[in-house]
């Protein structure tokens, strides 16, 4: 689902990863760290897709709140868990959206 978004500027994180072989809990963990997520102040939405790599583009209000998320203790050990565990490499960015541009066709 493409999140809605209000009229920018925003700010977009992009966490593009490639997975390593097995679960070991991490589907159980993202969908923990989706549900926290949207309840932390300043969260927008989130993008995700997954072939060989993955990203995943969340946006929020402001770089503060950005800050806020990345030092919530529970991502904190997410994080940790995915240098171990879930991700052979990974890549965050976070970029200030200034423009966007949308289309969806209407149902027939």
């Amino acid at each position: 689902m493409i999140a809605k978004t209000p009229e920018p500027p925003y700010y977009a994180v992009i966490f593009t990863s490639v997975r390593t072989d097995g679960d070991h809990g991490y589907a159980e963990m993202a969908d923990k760290m989706m549900e926290l997520a949207k309840n932390q102040s300043g969260f927008l939405g989130v993008e995700s897709a997954r072939e060989q790599i993955g990203i995943t583009v969340s946006y929020w209000t402001d770089l503060e709140s950005i800050q806020k998320w990345r030092d919530n203790l529970e991502h904190q050990v997410a994080r940790r868990k995915g240098k171990e565990w879930w991700y052979q490499q990974f890549t965050t960015r976070i970029a200030k959206v200034e423009r966007d541009y949308s289309f969806e066709k209407s149902p027939a």
